[in-house]
């Protein structure tokens, strides 16, 4: 079957429209380019460009997977975050564009320190600790998580992105590693069991369940990170749409000061930081 790439473009969107997905026309646009192995505005220029044939067996496998609401992440292998393209698999959360606001925060946060000790608490595919990592070259990031899967990905990634961040095994209910450190952030597992059943199919059936779902994963960060910072040092959280007044009231409960509630880029309170008192050392 001869077949341009205007013509498997809109045959991949009707695909995808049928099944539900949110994005069908950007999903399209996304698995021919990779299949091409161009871009997006590649795929434009392209339109009537014939595909091969093996080029339209392969395009109809990857749609196929998506099509049965595999995110797009583990379709492709991959991911944009920030100014990384970081490798994802389900044994890892496909990095969001909400995280990014994580990350800016951290960057705010230890813009003034020449070398900060940095501490991710599950760090999973690496998005945050190589992110951070990539735009502070001074910084001295270690990630932490429970999942020998995901630290595996994310020394991958690491591998890919040519970034030095240390990793290793971590369980947050067992207390962090003493630093001190100047920062820690965590975008911790924060949905509530009884909601799961409520997520996209692309979370609930796809995406590592423990990464989602930790009753007290938030409190417990929060209260460890208390004890490991050092005076000056900042705690960074990404929390749940709704949440955030509440983790925000827990913080100071904690003792931290400067707490503050920053927007994602739907207008959401998404993050969460607090600063331990007293003067950071540079």
């Amino acid at each position: 079957m001869t077949e341009t790439v205007r013509e498997a473009r809109a045959r991949v969107r009707e695909l995808l429209a049928s099944a539900g997905c949110d994005t069908p026309e950007v999903d399209a646009e996304l698995l021919v380019a990779h299949v091409l192995g161009t871009t997006r505005s590649g795929v434009a220029a392209d339109r009537d460009t014939a595909l091969a044939a093996g080029e339209v067996d392969e395009l109809q496998r990857l749609a196929g997977r998506r099509a049965r609401r595999e995110p797009l992440g583990y379709v492709l292998g991959e991911w944009g975050f920030r100014r990384l393209v970081l490798t994802v698999d389900p044994r890892v959360l496909v990095p969001r564009p909400e995280t990014e606001i994580v990350v800016e925060r951290c960057l705010a946060l230890i813009a003034r320190v020449d070398e900060p000790r940095v501490l991710d608490v599950g760090v999973g595919s690496g998005a945050i600790a190589l992110a951070i990592a990539d735009e502070h070259p001074g910084a001295r990031v270690t990630g932490l998580d429970l999942s020998p899967g995901a630290l595996e990905v994310a020394r991958v990634n690491a591998a890919r992105t040519g970034l030095a961040v240390d990793l290793g095994i971590g369980d947050i209910f067992f207390g962090l590693p003493p630093g001190p450190w100047h920062l820690v952030v965590s975008n911790p597992p924060y949905v509530r069991p009884e909601e799961i059943e409520r997520l996209s199919p692309e979370v609930r059936d796809w995406e590592p369940r423990a990464a989602l779902v930790a009753d007290g994963a938030t409190e417990a960060i929060a209260e460890g990170a208390r004890d490991v910072l050092e005076p000056g040092g900042a705690l960074v959280l990404e929390v749940a749409d709704g949440d955030a007044s509440r983790v925000a009231a827990l913080v100071r409960d904690l003792g931290y000061a400067e707490v503050a509630v920053t927007n994602d880029l739907t207008g959401r309170e998404r993050v969460v930081e607090g600063v331990v008192e007293g003067v950071a050392a540079g």
